[in-house]
């Protein structure tokens, strides 16, 4: 499984991108890594989630996620991020490179 992770926006528009390879991860991180994304049934998630209206200075994250030959991606703004989608993109945030 390969995920990344790129962050836009922001104060000073600085972007950020993070990637993790399942195949360069522990067991035990994998199936971490597992749980969240099953946890948040992100293959079912809309590709994107944004607030009513639109928020200066806040932070857009656009998450992909391929496995098995499946390839979904999620954009979401920082506003309309759900706890567990935010706790996905701290995980891959702490072990990304």
């Amino acid at each position: 499984m390969r995920i990344s992770l790129q962050r836009t926006g922001g104060f000073a528009g600085i972007s950020k991108k993070a990637i993790v390879d399942t195949a360069n991860l522990s067991s035990e991180e994998t199936q971490q890594l597992s749980h969240l994304l099953e946890a948040v049934n992100f293959f079912n998630l809309p590709t994107i989630i944004n607030t009513p209206s639109n928020q200066a200075d806040r932070f857009q994250y656009t998450l992909t996620v391929e496995e098995n030959n499946q390839q979904h991606t999620v954009k979401v703004s920082e506003a309309a991020l759900p706890g567990n989608l935010k706790q996905i993109i701290e995980w891959i945030n702490a072990r990304g490179n």
